[in-house]
Formats: structure tokens, sequence, C-alpha cells
């Protein structure tokens, strides 16, 4: 099957959730990329891109989640890793400025 790329912008990032199903006809796969800023760093990824491959249910014909509902679980993700203390390390660097990474 064709994969399905669901946009959204999360705290001012432009994210794309790429799935497909039946992935070399085994597993499916969620791709999430940072697109505007490109490769931006994000809670669940610091180089932007995360591949996901997840077992599916059942071996019958697969059917595509709606796209509201992988937007909402990748957000999900986002906002509980964004609660910890290496991302909030990394916001707070942002804001100031690091001397040192030049």
């Amino acid at each position: 099957m064709e994969p399905d790329t669901f946009s959204f912008t999360w705290q001012g990032i432009e994210i794309e959730a790429i799935y497909t199903p039946r992935k070399w006809s085994v597993v499916d796969c969620l791709e999430i990329k940072s697109v505007n800023p490109a490769r931006a760093p994000l809670p669940i990824t610091d180089t932007g891109y995360l591949c996901c491959y997840l077992v599916p249910e059942s071996q019958s014909e697969p059917t595509v989640p709606d796209g509201r509902e992988i937007v909402a679980q990748v957000v999900a993700q986002l906002d509980a890793q964004a609660r910890s203390r290496k991302w909030q390390a990394y916001v707070e660097a942002s804001r100031q400025g690091d001397l040192f990474s030049l």
C-alpha cells in the first residue's frame, strides 16, 4: 500500500507523520520528521527524524488509521516527552543561545 502523509504543527515546528501499512508486506511503518525548520530536534528524536515499526494486530487486509488518530498519538508522545529534563534543558538553551556551540 502507498504511504499516507499527515502534516501538523507542534510548538511552532511543522511535522510530517508518514504512515505506511504493511511495509515490505510485514509490518506497518510510521515515520515522523520535522520539516520546518528542517531536521529540528523533537522531544522524541534529536535528529528530527524517527521511524517506528508496528506489528499489525492481525494478518487481514490492512486498514489505514484515521489521520487525526495518528496525529493525536504523535502529539501525545511529543507532549509527554517534552516534560523530560533533557527537553526542558534544550528549550532553555535554545532561548538563551549557547556561546560554545558555534
